[in-house]
């Protein structure tokens, strides 16, 4: 194993073990995260970023999804929006893309109010929430772009009987956008796909389906049928504590790998995007217009940014150090993440 191979392993579990903390101790992180990792075999945001390296080129379009819905409150949470955001700036500025962010009629003025911010370019789109018109809805957008990759984040996805649950098990689907009848359309006509989530209710999650059935709190209230593990699966999938976290992996490691570290932002950056979407009509898991994320307030989840940044600059800082440790890592054909 070369050295820049070992370097790529141990941050992107670095990486990974950051955006897996778990703040709450309730340990749905920690399952997720084994499920996702024995299903892609190493480090999850490494594996979704050389995916992007080697998909996208100049004039590629991506599409971003995202767009959760709350109920009772009618609104969309932050959670998936800002790192939806921030992914579709990094990728516009590495690659020279053009990103496309599909979302729910009740997140397109916080996403466009986001853009303006980030001074990025996205096109919104606004997709259909009513199922006897999706099909049409996938003919239209289709029409317009030809994506060469989909990244799906926090975004709802049906159960096997088709029917949409929040994490409390209740019946949502009228107030979804049916996004991931698209995200399943794409990926059977062999589009680079990629899905974040962090409980299992998301699209993609139904690659680790098992997991979540056997050990997530996953029965529906409203029927007591069919739960709420989401039947979409993905090529690639990245488990997080919050999905916003598990973008900011990818998008560290995107800015390792890219050589343009200065792409990942600080919590300065992260504290100023979480003020614009609770003011421009976004809420907290709890239903509330405050600074949050899935209940952790700017605070945490700036020192989780800085944290991923601080610990990628600190790995291209040691480029040309330590070379006796490596070679030891190395004479083991292993990398440290596996020894622990």
């Amino acid at each position: 194993m070369t050295r820049k191979e070992i370097t790529l392993l141990n941050l992107g579990k670095s990486l990974d073990d950051l955006a897996n903390l778990d703040p709450k101790g309730y340990g749905v992180c920690k399952l997720l995260y084994k499920a996702a990792y024995d299903f892609t075999g190493r480090p999850l945001c490494l594996n979704a970023a050389e995916l992007l390296c080697n998909t996208l080129k100049k004039d590629a379009v991506v599409f971003i999804l995202t767009g959760f819905v709350l109920s009772p409150f009618n609104k969309a949470e932050t959670d998936g929006v800002i790192s939806s955001s921030l992914l579709a700036s990094a990728l516009e500025k590495i690659f020279n893309v053009k990103t496309v962010i599909v979302c729910p009629d009740e997140a397109g003025y916080a996403i466009k109010r986001l853009m303006s911010y980030l001074e990025t370019h996205s096109e919104i789109y606004i997709f259909t929430k009513e199922s006897d018109k999706t099909e049409e809805e996938c003919d239209k957008i289709l029409s317009q772009f030809k994506p060469d990759a989909v990244i799906s984040i926090e975004c709802p996805s049906a159960n096997k009987n088709g029917r949409y649950h929040n994490a409390g098990g209740i019946d949502v689907t009228n107030l979804e956008a049916k996004t991931d009848l698209l995200f399943e359309k794409l990926c059977k006509s062999g589009v680079p796909n990629i899905a974040i989530g962090d409980l299992g209710n998301e699209i993609g999650m139904g690659t680790i389906a098992d997991c979540i059935e056997k050990s997530i709190p996953s029965d529906c209230v409203c029927c007591g049928k069919g739960g709420i593990t989401a039947r979409t699966k993905a090529d690639n999938i990245i488990t997080a504590t919050v999905s916003d976290w598990g973008c900011y992996s990818l998008i560290c490691m995107l800015a390792y790998m890219t050589g343009k570290p200065e792409l990942m932002h600080d919590s300065n950056l992260q504290e100023k995007l979480m003020i614009s979407a609770s003011e421009n009509g976004l809420i907290d898991m709890w239903g509330e217009h405050i600074p949050a994320i899935d209940g952790f307030g700017i605070k945490i989840t700036g020192l989780i940014v800085d944290l991923m940044r601080e610990t990628m600059l600190n790995v291209i800082g040691c480029r040309d150090k330590f070379q006796k440790q490596f070679d030891t890592v190395s004479d083991k054909n292993s990398f440290a993440g596996e020894l622990i």
